[in-house]
């Protein structure tokens, strides 16, 4: 689960990892009351799940509150388009007016889960203020990497040879550390999937201050998070996948043409990738499970359906745990009382598939049958062309 930049810093407060003052506002007024109150020069920053708000325009300083006015007027109700926001981009409904830093340098800091040693790791660089996936690219010897013990935890060693390979020197050596050390306390006491601070920036009187902040959770702890559940926006999110979280679907909506219905996440992947290499591209990632129902199935395909970009559906299912007959009756209960107007192939395998077959073929459904996986992403590659 995403949270915007303000949310994230007023967690950061609570765990004593230093942000610059500041406060959020939904309307220019709110903006020049914000800004008198912090004494005048500010950074108004619009507020949207996305990275590179400052380049789209989204972030602007202000020398005095007539100007953080000024500002806040020309960002609020703008389509801020960002390089992760898509070619549509997304509404500015709230703007963090903070107060204005002198900064005297930038860095890179985050931390998250390395997938291949199963730890956290922390990252930094001195390259601060940039697309850290670029650094790693291009000069991956500018990252520095301290790998977390799960038993122990980040130790004040690890955090201090990070302050000093970033350059810190004298007194903000044990600051930049402590630091470090209290943004690691922040990820796991709010079980983060990803907190990053980019820029981390010292100031011309010494301080060290998360300029920005990006805080991402792992939905599956949020049973035990239950007040940063409600920092969840559905306004940033995507209709469709907002829709299907309420029916425990994992769906990710995507720029192609071909629907996808699949059990199992790993299928679902070699789905997407087949129907690529067919020529066609895939609509969303959609995923109903092990345990799906014929309730769920009409869900999923509901969602698919209002997608208008979606001009056919392949529907891949493996009987495994979910057995194909199953599927197959949540597909004609859906056809019943869903109108169905683009190609359908339906490819089953496993369990139960001779059932599932003899069911479709005596429903009163129009659909193609995909012999193979190959032949199914085919099939709908060659039904909208």
């Amino acid at each position: 689960m995403k949270i915007h930049e303000y949310q994230a810093k007023e967690i950061l407060r609570q765990y004593n990892v230093a942000v610059p003052e500041g406060s959020v506002g939904t309307s220019a007024d709110e903006a020049e009351r914000i800004a008198t109150e912090l004494g005048g020069k500010v950074v108004v920053k619009a507020q949207i799940h996305a990275g590179g708000r400052g380049k789209g325009g989204g972030v602007k300083l202000a020398t005095n509150p007539t100007v953080a006015r000024e500002a806040a007027s020309a960002i609020l109700g703008m389509q801020l388009i960002t390089h992760q926001t898509g070619p549509e981009g997304q509404k500015v409904k709230q703007v963090l007016v903070e107060k204005a830093s002198d900064i005297e340098h930038e860095f890179y800091l985050g931390i998250t889960l390395d997938r291949a040693q199963s730890k956290l790791v922390v990252m930094a660089s001195k390259e601060g203020g940039v697309e850290i996936e670029e650094v790693a690219a291009e000069t991956p010897e500018k990252i520095l990497r301290e790998t977390v013990d799960p038993g122990v935890g980040l130790l004040p060693f690890q955090a201090t040879r990070i302050a000093f390979g970033l350059g810190f020197k004298g007194k903000q050596v044990r600051q930049a550390a402590g630091f470090i050390l209290n943004l690691y306390k922040a990820f796991i006491g709010a079980d983060c999937s990803i907190a990053e601070i980019n820029p981390l920036v010292t100031t011309a009187d010494g301080q060290v201050l998360a300029l920005d902040a990006k805080i991402n959770f792992d939905a599956n702890a949020l049973f035990r998070q239950p007040n940063l559940a409600e920092l969840r926006d559905l306004d940033e999110e995507d209709e469709l996948e907002v829709e299907a979280s309420k029916f425990d679907l994992n769906y990710i909506k995507l720029d192609g043409n071909i629907g996808c219905m699949v059990n199992g996440a790993g299928l679902a992947m070699a789905t997407m990738d087949i129907i690529k290499l067919s020529g066609a591209e895939p609509a969303n990632f959609l995923d109903v499970g092990g345990g799906a129902s014929a309730e769920t199935v009409e869900n999923g395909f509901r969602i698919l359906l209002s997608d208008p970009n979606v001009k056919a559906i392949l529907i891949n299912i493996f009987g495994g745990i979910v057995r194909c007959d199953r599927v197959a009756e949540g597909v004609i209960q859906a056809r019943k009382n869903i109108e169905v107007n683009v190609p359908l192939v339906v490819r089953l395998a496993g369990t139960n598939a001779d059932v599932a077959a003899e069911m479709l073929e005596k429903s009163d459904m129009d659909f193609s049958v995909g012999h193979g996986l190959k032949d199914a992403a085919e099939k709908c590659a060659s039904a909208i062309q």
